[in-house]
């Protein structure tokens, strides 16, 4: 049990690094061929913060565990909006201003109701993790499609900018996507096949250790991340990696089970775990969309989404 536990640590380390070092690789790489800094922040940089729960997915649906999958894509947007969300809002509020996230968030709104139709009938069917992975792809050539149009003065410009890494040779970024490419799969292998094992010694399901010790675990960098976004004025940012990964864990990230491994879902999924996910994705709607002018997610209302994270572990483990 604690070997496992260590592994379990070791591999999360890991492959936050290797997706880190990835997206770095990945942003030099585009930037030195001409590509816009909104281009790859709205694309390489939104997809990157979801490649850790992608990889994770993809291992454990081929291991022959879809529920840890899905509960893996369910659990980490619980996680981002209910707890990584709520505790940046704790230390500073963020103020909602970028046009570009108030197009985002109604397009999560609808990508996860689409989600919850593919789970109504309680079974992930092959075509719609085809279909989840069509519109994977849809989106993000929308996304490169706004980074067009995005009015300059949009904040979120400024912000994705500083972002982008600078003065990186286009050999050193190859060599650090190719470290992500091999060193991600590994260590996701190594992560999933000890979380599995934590779950049978403590006699919980494949889904539960989905929905939290993994979705908590691939979660941790975007909370470090989205603090250190706000503490330097990017809230935009902060808020946009939130969304951007949400969406993406719905797509991607739910996908790769519908195409991996197909089948019966656990019935806790559709009658209480999706409906979670789809109650806090309403709160982040009602937090953050103002038709006119700029909306702030305040601390109480961070204080309301993580006292819902922390209601939902008693409701799991109860």
């Amino acid at each position: 049990m604690l070997l496992n536990i260590v592994i379990f640590i070791v591999g999360l380390v890991i492959l936050s690094w290797s997706a880190d070092r990835f997206v770095y690789g990945a942003s030099a790489l585009a930037k030195n061929i001409g590509i816009s800094p909104m281009m790859i922040g709205l694309t390489i940089v939104a997809m990157g913060s979801s490649a850790p729960e992608i990889v994770v997915s993809a291992i454990a649906s081929a291991n022959g565990n879809m529920n840890t999958a899905v509960g893996n894509a369910l659990g980490s947007n619980i996680t981002n909006v209910a707890l990584v969300l709520g505790i940046t809002a704790l230390v500073k509020p963020l103020i909602v201003s970028s046009i570009t996230l108030k197009r985002e968030l109604p397009a999560l709104l609808i990508i996860s109701l689409i989600a919850i139709g593919f789970m109504f009938d309680g079974e992930l069917k092959s075509y719609e993790g085809i279909i989840l992975l069509g519109l994977f792809i849809f989106v993000l050539a929308m996304m490169a499609w706004l980074s067009l149009q995005v009015d300059k003065e949009d904040p979120l410009v400024a912000e994705t900018a500083g972002e982008i890494p600078k003065n990186v040779s286009t050999t050193s970024a190859m060599i650090w996507i190719g470290v992500g490419l091999v060193i991600l799969p590994l260590s996701a292998h190594f992560m999933v096949n000890s979380a599995v094992e934590i779950a049978r010694y403590l006699g919980i399901s494949d889904l539960i250790i989905g929905l939290t010790i993994i979705a908590l675990g691939t979660s941790l960098p975007e909370l470090a991340a989205s603090i250190a976004g706000v503490l330097k004025g990017e809230d935009d940012l902060a808020l946009g990696n939130i969304i951007g990964s949400n969406i993406f864990n719905l797509l991607a990230v739910l996908g790769m089970p519908g195409l991996i491994a197909p089948g019966m879902l656990d019935p806790d999924v559709y009658n209480r775990d999706m409906y979670v996910m789809l109650g806090l994705t309403l709160l982040l709607f009602l937090f953050s969309f103002d038709l006119i002018g700029k909306r702030t997610i305040s601390r109480p209302n961070g204080f309301l989404l993580v006292a819902c994270f922390i209601g939902y572990q008693f409701w799991l483990f109860g």
